[in-house]
């Protein structure tokens, strides 16, 4: 670990020379891909300086204590040692947080997806009450929401719906949200006031270039028709909602949501490419992790992630695990306790991979 440190310290060193020098300004490119490197190794170094100051002073008291007949002295120095040694620990913990592997995705914008599971009527209504948590997070996070397509019950609920989150880091903080989602509660049309369990499940996939997902026109077959549900003046009036089926995986995305054809195609593919960016990284993650691991990462949809449990008031992860008693602000779209929580967990995770 130390070695890498090093390098990257030397690295980090050499790109603050560059990144100054007027012949790399002068080519915008070049300078902003090593601004981004230099200031992506910016917080490593600066924990590992604080670590290297932390062993000098380490060593300094130690040096004190031997030498010095001033008791006085000798006690400071005691005070010290013990401090930094308790301090040390800690540095080091957080120096491997920052050198785990980053994953690729953390950056991108979010698609994501939500479907009404088991429960009829109030599945539909508490697929619409998570949809809107997350709208409402997003615009907690300042975040850009865009509709790419919602489907309706007809009583204030959605059989699906799925919706673009801009803005940085969005992945990074929802991509634990995928899995099936658990609602305990006794809905408005139970006369005799027990409880009903119902389901939705949230999907997460990262935005993805292009040059990424490579589709070709031979490979789609597109429908179009007339959009349902609510909407603005041409809806119903005119065949602009878009359908398109990938032949070789038999994969479907429907869009009304736009305003034109030629935007809900456009929302189709984006979604389509997403979906088959996430098939090619379960691939890949059930070749290189297990199979608990990859779950993890890919947001196994047959796992019960999460019970919100309405009697009690509270939010329960089933992977942490972790239970909080906040579920009025919780559907409000304060989430960040919940997401941190999972941040924390899987880093340690990732740790004891990284010491086995």
């Amino acid at each position: 670990m130390f070695d890498k440190l090093e390098f990257i310290e030397e690295r980090f060193e050499e790109l603050g020379h560059k990144i100054s020098d007027p012949e790399v300004i002068n080519d915008q490119k070049l300078w902003q891909k090593l601004m981004k490197e230099h200031s992506e190794m910016s917080l490593i170094v600066e924990k590992y300086k604080e670590y290297k100051s932390a062993k000098q002073g380490i060593e300094d008291a130690k040096e004190m204590l031997q030498e010095s007949n001033d008791e006085e002295i000798r006690e400071l120095a005691k005070m010290e040692l013990s401090e930094l040694e308790g301090s040390i620990e800690g540095i080091e913990v957080e120096l491997k947080k920052l050198l785990l592997p980053k994953d690729p995705n953390d950056e991108r914008n979010v698609i994501l997806e939500v479907r009404a599971g088991a429960g009829g009527d109030e599945a539909g209504l508490f697929a619409a009450e998570l949809l809107r948590l997350y709208i409402r997070y997003a615009e907690r996070q300042r975040w850009k929401v865009e509709i790419l397509n919602t489907n309706d019950t007809g009583v204030g609920g959605i059989k699906e719906a799925s919706v673009m989150i801009k803005g940085q880091g969005a992945y990074s903080r929802l991509k634990f949200e995928s899995g099936t989602h658990r609602v305990q509660r006794i809905p408005q049309t139970e006369s005799g006031g027990r409880i009903h369990t119902s389901t939705a499940t949230i999907a997460v996939l990262p935005e993805v270039d292009d040059v990424e997902v490579e589709i070709k026109q031979t490979d789609l077959r597109i429908d179009v028709f007339r959009s349902s549900g609510n909407g603005g003046q041409s809806v119903n009036t005119t065949d602009s909602a878009v359908r398109v089926t990938h032949l070789p995986t038999g994969l479907v995305v429907s869009c009304q949501d736009g305003k034109s054809q030629l935007s809900n195609k456009e929302k189709a593919l984006q979604v389509l490419k997403a979906r088959l960016y996430e098939i090619e990284q379960n691939k890949q993650n059930e070749e290189i992790a297990e199979q608990r691991r990859s779950q993890v990462g890919t947001g196994d949809r047959s796992a019960k992630i999460r019970t919100y449990n309405f009697p009690q008031g509270r939010i329960t992860d089933h992977r942490v695990p972790v239970t909080m008693y906040k579920l009025d602000s919780y559907m409000e779209g304060e989430i960040d306790d919940m997401i941190d929580e999972l941040v924390t967990f899987f880093q340690a995770e990732a740790l004891k991979d990284l010491e086995e």
